[in-house]
This record gives structure tokens, sequence and C-alpha cells, in this order.
């Protein structure tokens, strides 16, 4: 476990307006606002998915913030999603910084009358760029850990 050191008050605003935008995400995932979503990228944005985290070789890697809007509108198949963020480590380094998050996500979908419930054990692995004064992510690489697919009554 690490030991607590005393920060600056910049640096303390740095971390919380980090993870507003790490929560800021998941919230506009779930609001399926795409928009929303892609704003909080750099325009540059590098965005990698690996669908299985033993896999050296992603399933998805796209270079431009408007690139993103496909991915984004991808979750509008689901009656409904939850992204659950949970712990997270922020490295800073002046208008830069890195970090490492965890999600577990829950999609809920509908088919010929039964629905099912698809959960995602995720991890983010981000580099943060401070861009005219508010933070946005570089770089998103997304990791799929584990899935269960199940039969919901509801």
């Amino acid at each position: 476990m690490g030991t607590h050191v005393s920060i600056s008050g910049p640096e303390a605003a740095d971390r919380l307006e980090i993870r507003e935008l790490v929560d800021a995400y998941a919230h506009c995932a779930d609001r399926r606002d795409a928009k929303g979503q892609m704003s909080l990228f750099t325009k540059d944005t590098h965005f990698i998915v690996f669908m299985d985290a033993r896999s050296e070789k992603p399933s998805m890697e796209l270079n431009r913030r408007e690139d993103l809007a496909p991915v984004f509108d991808e979750l509008n198949k689901y009656e409904a999603t939850t992204h659950f963020m949970g712990q997270s480590t922020v490295v800073l380094d002046g208008d830069r910084a890195t970090g490492e998050t965890y999600c577990i996500a829950h999609h809920v979908s509908a088919s010929e009358g039964k629905r099912t419930l698809f959960i995602a054990s995720l991890r983010y692995y981000d580099v943060f760029a401070k861009v005219e004064g508010k933070w946005l992510f570089a770089e998103r690489k997304l990791i799929v850990d584990w899935t269960d697919t199940r039969p919901i009554n509801v």
C-alpha cells in the first residue's frame, strides 16, 4: 500500500478533473451521448480496443476523434447500460498524465421477448492531455478481461 503524501491545490484540482473526465465518459456512454463522449477526446486521439486481454493485437485501433462516433453509437443496440467505474490510478506529469481505471459494464438487450445481460470487466489505460486548460483523453486503451452473458427476468 502506498503512503499518503501532501499534494498541492493545483495537483488536487488536476486529479479531480481527470476523475470527472473518466466518469463523464461512462455517463455519456450510458446516456447514449456519442457527441458528448467524443468531446472528451483530443482531435488526434488514439483509441485502441483489445477484446481479448491476452492478445497482443488490438481488435480495433482509431486515430481521430471523429472516427469514434460509430464506436460509441454501437451502444444504441442495448436497451440499457451501466458502466460502473472502479478504482483508478493517475500519475501527473505537467500537462500530461497517465492512468489505469477498472470498470464493470452491464449491457441489457432483448430479442424475441427474452432479455439478456452481458457483463464485461474492463480496464482502461489512459494518456491524458491538458489542452487549453481542460483535461482530455489523448489515448485510451480499452482491455476486456472477461465477459459473462446470462438471461434476466424483469
